[in-house]
């Protein structure tokens, strides 16, 4: 539908403060051309609740241009608020993006009733595919297996983005016809093996290449061959765990050369130890040549 592997992409800030379109273009275009089947844009690793409507809709639009003749664009845009998200999704759809990644309301805790609706008046807005998040550890809540059976009912909700490890709930996902994507880079393998999609990752931004081919050994029937890679993996998803997404995957972007600059606040740039923690991981994977030591 949208692709096995499909990456967050962050987004890029000019010494300023100020979006960079240019870096922007820069980087979907290396992701496509490195491991990437589509790009997630505005998603939490793109400091989406920083970001004005415009900047978000000037980011759809510079994607489709620059990678939707070869890759899928899914914008992000769900948000705590029913009206606002339907405003975004909307006018996603008129920018020609793929498909949209909705997040479960946030911070208002509404009830499984409230969130279905919530999703079904997004999905009024466009015929293109949703992608249900399901995040438990940023939201608070849980969407329980009753109630994405009740958004699996909405005819363009398709797939669903499982940032959690219950693996049981992960396999009644795909009992239900539903795509699952892992929402946590060290899910892929695990959720592939219980018939899974991919994965909407943050770790390919710096090794596209090796989980692409996870993915195509997998299916390809190489399943030990998989699993080597995804053991061969794990600093990248040490790198992630250095200190909270996207802080350390734009440290690791800056001392690869791709030039992503800092964040807005609240979030703040990796201090030293972070840095250094981050350096590690990259030498680790063979990105980086070690520090030389005085």
């Amino acid at each position: 539908m949208l692709g096995e592997i499909l990456t967050a992409i962050v987004t890029p800030f000019k010494h300023d403060g100020s979006l960079d379109l240019d870096r922007f273009r820069a980087l979907a275009s290396h992701l496509v051309a490195n491991g990437s089947d589509g790009l997630v844009v505005t998603g939490t690793t793109g400091e989406s609740p920083t970001l004005s409507d415009d900047e978000r809709f000037a980011l759809y639009e510079a994607a489709v241009d620059e990678i939707g003749d070869r890759a899928t664009v899914i914008a992000g845009t769900g948000t705590y608020s029913t009206e606002h998200s339907v405003h975004l999704t909307a006018r996603a759809h008129e920018l020609g993006v793929d498909g949209f990644l909705v997040v479960t309301p946030y911070y208002s805790k509404p009830p499984a009733r409230g969130i279905v609706e919530h999703f079904r008046a997004i999905a009024e807005v466009s015929d293109r595919p949703i992608v249900a998040y399901n995040i438990p550890g940023r939201v608070v809540l849980n969407l329980e297996t009753e109630t994405l059976a009740r958004l699996g009912e909405i005819a363009t909700v398709r797939a669903v983005k499982q940032a959690n490890d219950d693996l049981e709930q992960a396999r009644r996902i795909v009992q239900l016809g539903l795509e699952l994507y892992a929402g946590d880079d060290d899910l892929v393998l695990p959720f592939l093996e219980l018939g899974g999609r991919g994965g909407i990752c943050v770790h390919t931004h710096v090794v596209g290449p090796r989980v692409k081919e996870l993915v195509e050994r997998f299916r390809a029937g190489d399943v030990e061959g998989a699993r080597v890679l995804d053991r061969e993996l794990g600093p990248s998803i040490d790198l992630l765990r250095v200190v909270v997404n996207p802080i350390a995957i734009k440290c690791a972007l800056n001392l690869l050369g791709h030039e992503v600059g800092g964040l807005r606040l609240p979030l703040v740039e990796a201090d030293d130890a972070e840095r250094d923690a981050v350096r590690g991981c990259l030498e680790r994977l063979g990105l980086l040549q070690p520090a030389a030591t005085v």
